[in-house]
């Protein structure tokens, strides 16, 4: 680890302990080049299968084959690629290997376009015998998948015109992050420290500072800012939202919703029931809010006062080596080997551990078929929550580690409907491990409000934003109008009846929806709500069970996308068909409520 905590190290400067090993993706630079070369020289031979896919089951395979083998150079090329951007992202070197390998592989998909509309022309009757012979056995998962289109798959002509839009198609996305991430400016705050720039990244800080001026400054100057460009915000917004309708209309989808749902197999009544089961719940919400209020000795609680710790002066000091223990310990009851393989992971060359000069924020987990499950980490010793990022995102990785040891690589990649599963139920079991050894009780309420406002974050918060997207594409396919008007109308609303009628709203709070990327990308949001109902349905099945729940788990990982998401969830033991799942995921909420109001309260109650 850096030996000067005040000093961010160069990347050449960071020891190769510290770093991860890409070398099962290419051995160097000069490597990547090499296959980047072959990559581009063989791709030319997909020509060849064009208008012969019907010719016999035979010629499909080849076909199949072949897309499958480059698919393979592909997926190692982009992953080398986005590593070593991440790793360092001011390197010019590794911006221009991104750019060549995003170009040659764009003008590849470009090029295999037919694909698709020549296997869902072959008739009905001819590739069902197709598919219950020996050639098309490798690929019959993944052909019966693309079947499921053939309502909503347009002639040849028509899917290249549709993918020749698809680029113009994101600029209400390109243009939202240029304005937001570019154009605008926050201005500055004062602080005890003196000024300090605001920017998106600082926003997240000062929204947690303990002294409350600042935080009301900070909220009001930033959501001021969206409010000075409210016009822009909304034209782009409806830009997409009309991209989304427009895409499910051409492609005959009844709604906007229920297009994006189809790729996962998921019906429409998972999306309401979450939204249903949440509303539900909502007082325990309600309630949690004054708890939060009574435990800062407020009169009223403001929305800027929602982020602020509760608990404070808890200071705790693991090492990287000293985190692999604990994630690991906690992990112990899904058995040896999946806890061997992780710590080798963990402590070999799985992690890119410490903060870098030019790294990547944030954290991630990376896997593709031919390399390890690599993690991208910015470590601190005293930062309990990296603790947690580090077993969520060990998570992912242990997915990903199963999912390639039993899958072949056409159905290896899980969807993101499953993908928050793996990570959530890592982190409760961390949780719960740490509340166990905790001897102190500022800790222990610490490590209470830090799950619930997880699980608010995730189930409650993604929900209403859930919740926003449904009400503004039903608008747009009612041919009803989004201004700056309806938007906030709309999502002033649900923050009203989300935050209750005890938190006053702000002059122009109702602009945080102009604020959420995340929106960007139609009906995403409500797969992190279900992935932690999900997460949390299996944790207490496999904590109370024995061994037949948690191989039960243990098969859902090795799964990998082989099966749709529910399928997947119900051979698990969780059919998110039902309310139950969700009902033990908010019911969990209510209960964690219960205990920080002891914890934090217990004064005022006496």
């Amino acid at each position: 680890m850096n030996s000067d905590p005040q000093k961010i190290p160069l990347r050449s400067e960071v020891s190769d302990a510290h770093k991860w090993n890409l070398q099962k993706l290419f051995p160097d630079d000069a490597s990547w080049e090499d296959g980047l070369r072959d990559f581009e020289a063989r791709a030319p031979g997909i020509d060849a299968f064009k208008g012969t896919l019907s010719d016999s089951p035979t010629r499909l395979r080849e076909a199949l084959d072949f897309v499958h083998d480059l698919g393979l150079l592909e997926e190692q090329l982009g992953y080398y690629a986005h590593l070593r951007v991440s790793e360092d992202m001011g390197n010019s070197e590794a911006q221009g290997r991104m750019a060549r390998y995003v170009s040659i592989a764009t003008a590849f998909s470009a090029r295999s376009s037919f694909l698709t509309p020549e296997i869902l022309a072959i008739p009905d009757t001819v590739m069902t015998e197709w598919l219950a012979g020996e050639p098309l056995e490798p690929y019959r998962i993944f052909l019966r998948k693309q079947l499921r289109y053939k309502p909503h798959v347009l002639s040849e002509a028509e899917e290249r015109l549709l993918a020749m839009q698809s680029e113009s198609s994101q600029t209400p996305r390109h243009g939202f992050n240029a304005l937001t991430d570019v154009d605008m400016q926050f201005g500055e705050i004062i602080t005890d420290v003196g000024k300090q720039p605001l920017t998106h990244g600082s926003y997240a800080s000062f929204i947690q500072h303990p002294e409350r001026d600042v935080r009301r400054t900070a909220y009001l100057q930033y959501i001021a800012e969206f409010e000075a460009h409210k016009h822009t915000l909304a034209a782009l917004y409806t830009g997409s939202v009309q991209q989304d309708v427009y895409r499910a209309r051409v492609r005959k989808f009844p709604s906007s919703l229920e297009a994006s749902l189809f790729s996962d197999d998921v019906p429409v009544t998972v999306y309401d029931r979450l939204i249903e089961s949440v509303r539900e719940y909502l007082p325990v919400l309600h309630r949690y809010y004054d708890v939060r209020r009574r435990a800062l000795r407020l009169d009223e609680l403001h929305l800027y006062d929602t982020r602020v710790p509760i608990v404070t002066g808890v200071k705790t000091h693991y090492t990287y080596e000293q985190a692999v223990e604990l994630v690991t310990d906690s992990l112990q009851p899904l058995g040896d080997e999946y806890v061997r393989n992780l710590r080798e992971g963990l402590l070999g060359h799985w992690v890119d551990r410490y903060e870098n000069k030019g790294k990547r924020s944030g954290a991630f987990s990376a896997a593709s078929y031919t390399g390890d499950p690599y993690i991208l980490m910015n470590y601190k010793e005293d930062v309990l929550s990296d603790v947690f990022t580090l077993t969520h995102e060990a998570g992912h990785s242990m997915h990903s580690w199963h999912s390639v040891r039993h899958q072949p690589f056409q159905h290896y990649n899980y969807t993101i409907f499953v993908a928050e599963v793996a990570s959530t139920f890592n982190e409760q079991f961390l949780a719960d491990y740490l509340m166990r050894i905790a001897d102190d009780r500022a800790l222990q309420a610490y490590l209470v409000n830090k799950q619930v406002d997880d699980m608010l974050a995730t189930l409650f918060r993604q929900t209403m934003f859930a919740e926003f997207e449904r009400i503004t594409h039903a608008m747009v396919e009612r041919n009803e109008s989004l201004t700056v008007d309806s938007l906030t109308a709309v999502y002033g609303e649900l923050l009203a009846t989300y935050f209750g009628p005890d938190v006053p709203l702000e002059e122009h709070s109702a602009l945080e929806g102009f604020r959420i990327p995340h929106l960007y990308s139609a009906f995403y949001v409500y797969k992190y709500a279900t992935g932690m109902a999900a997460a949390l349905a299996l944790y207490e099945q496999v904590t109370h069970g024995g061994t037949a729940e948690r191989d039960r788990y243990l098969s859902f990982l090795k799964s990998g996308g082989s099966k749709y998401p529910l399928e997947q969830l119900r051979d698990a033991g969780v059919d998110m068909t039902t309310p139950a799942p969700l009902h033990t995921a908010l019911k969990k909420f209510e209960a964690l409520v219960d205990q920080l109001s002891a914890l934090v309260c217990e004064e005022e109650q006496k």
